[in-house]
């Protein structure tokens, strides 16, 4: 009798783990989607790719300099691409199901955040994407902190003190909240604006986080985080599930 109810038990427990919302889990290949990484090689982007892999979908990981891409599975495939190149981006996206942007940087010395590599980059995808004919891939775009607002038309980066921000990093900032500004009069390709926290953390997957929408969220310490671990969970969440399309959503503990 022991062992029928232990037995039970372990099933039942087995059940709730592989249905759970963001559990790691092989899929067969029926239900795999084809996603295209951009940005492979970051710290978001590294993660983003193995939890895709995990869950069993085809991922093509791109980074400028493929070198840097450590990983190796059967359902990996590892290219050079530059964001920035029309002919790349329509060669590559071609046939997939889902793009995911997590790309960083600013063109040269530039202080014009229309210049930031996010802001452009997101632009080109979308202007191929247009010219798709039939099923055209979805986006997702990985965005900044600085687009979430701490109230009402006040966004979290103009409260940043730019005084002691590097120059750089203040233009990407600002070319990330472009990047939304531009993606809010996209209505012909099926976007999502994916925002992190504050802070990202180095901590494990957990696959237990907080979904919210364009409001910076803290906790009650007054702590607005998540790992970027978790937040590669929430990104395939949303391309298994497109629950945010034509939305900003943010990942927040």
């Amino acid at each position: 009798m022991l062992k029928r109810l232990s037995r039970c038990c372990f099933i039942v427990m087995l059940m709730i783990l592989t249905v759970a919302p963001g559990f790691a889990v092989e899929k067969a290949g029926t239900d795999s989607l084809k996603i295209l990484v951009y940005g492979a090689s970051g710290k978001v982007g590294t993660h983003v790719v193995d939890e895709a892999l995990n869950r069993g979908h085809l991922v093509t990981a791109v980074s400028r300099d493929p070198s840097r891409i450590n990983q190796v599975h059967d359902n990996l495939s590892i290219v050079q691409g530059d964001i920035l190149d029309t002919d790349s981006i329509s060669s590559l996206a071609t046939g997939q199901d889902v793009i995911i942007i997590s790309v960083r940087g600013v063109i040269g010395k530039t202080k014009d955040p229309g210049s930031a590599v996010p802001r452009l980059g997101v632009e080109k995808v979308v202007d191929v994407l247009r010219d798709f004919e039939g099923d055209t891939p979805r986006l997702i775009h990985v965005g900044g902190a600085g687009a979430l607002e701490v109230k009402p038309g006040v966004l979290y980066a103009d409260k940043l003190p730019k005084i002691i921000l590097p120059r750089k990093l203040e233009v990407e900032i600002a070319g990330q909240v472009l990047a939304l500004e531009y993606l809010k009069t996209v209505d012909d390709v099926n976007w999502s604006y994916a925002t992190p926290p504050k802070n990202f953390t180095n901590g494990k997957r957990t696959g237990i986080f907080r979904i919210g929408g364009s409001q910076l969220l803290e906790n009650s310490r007054g702590r607005s985080r998540v790992s970027r671990a978790d937040f590669a969970v929430a990104l395939i969440d949303e391309a298994e599930n497109d629950e945010h399309a034509m939305q900003q959503f943010s990942v927040v503990y």
